[in-house]
């Protein structure tokens, strides 16, 4: 039987790659056969990236790039195309979490949160989806979040803006999947809930009241662990979802059917 999740042959480019899940997802293209760009603000953290991808046997390259400014998103996506000819994955996982509500948060904060998040988004793929039109064939998966579909009301997790750009995520989503189909590109979404990542290892990891309850409410009683995202990513980047479109699930233990 063919294996319909080999990526051998492709190339897929990773923002948001420096850490966590962003990393963990470019070395697991790289285990699936893929070469992989890491694109990032912190070049010294792609780098170390970059020599994990090389350990598989895979090529790998780290590329400075800031998914709010368009000039850096273009020449970093150009730098990607010089490089390996083509481009096949896009994984869109750049983002931030501002925490506020809209009674207190600045415009600043609200504004950082939608440039990262959705602007990114849009940036990253304006440079990519035109190669991938002409050559008939593209995968692209954002990442929003559980929290585009959920919200929590105590003050740790009042974080508006997060929630209202992530929602914005699944709307961009469906439209470039709606607009992209016809030239062989599938477009779709995952929505993480909480993994212990450099994001969160400094706020919600160190909460133990915050953990017991969330722990308490979830229904696999635990957090994301490292590696759970990547079938879901390998998923949507593969030719096993072929015929997905516009879609999006959510890892979250179940927390969000509960």
């Amino acid at each position: 039987m063919e294996n319909v999740f080999d990526l051998t042959g492709k190339v897929a480019v990773v923002t948001g790659a420096s850490s966590g899940l962003g990393a963990d997802a470019a070395l697991a293209y790289a285990e699936a056969g893929a070469d992989v760009a890491v694109l990032a603000r912190r070049v010294e953290k792609l780098e170390t990236v970059k020599a994990d991808i090389e350990k598989t046997g895979r090529k790998a390259i780290a590329v400075p790039c800031d998914v709010t400014d368009e000039e850096s998103v273009k020449t970093a996506m150009q730098t990607v195309l010089d490089t390996f000819g083509h481009i096949d994955i896009l994984l869109n996982n750049a983002g931030v979490a501002v925490r506020g509500g809209v009674d207190s948060m600045s415009v600043e904060d609200w504004d950082k949160s939608f440039n990262t998040n959705v602007k990114g988004i849009f940036l990253a793929s304006k440079y990519v989806v035109p190669q991938m039109k002409e050559r008939g064939y593209g995968k692209i998966v954002n990442i929003a979040s559980v929290n585009a579909v959920i919200a929590d009301k105590g003050d740790m997790f009042i974080r508006h803006s997060y929630n209202s750009s992530k929602a914005a995520v699944l709307g961009l989503t469906k439209g470039m999947a709606a607009s992209y189909a016809q030239y062989g590109i599938t477009v779709n979404a995952i929505g993480p809930a909480l993994f212990e990542t450099e994001m969160t290892g400094g706020t919600l990891f160190k909460s133990e009241k915050f953990l017991a309850g969330y722990n308490m409410m979830n229904p696999a009683g635990r957090p994301g662990k490292k590696g759970e995202l990547n079938g879901t990513v390998l998923y949507f980047s593969s030719d096993a979802s072929s015929y997905v479109q516009g879609q999006f699930i959510i890892v979250d233990g179940g927390g969000s059917i509960v």
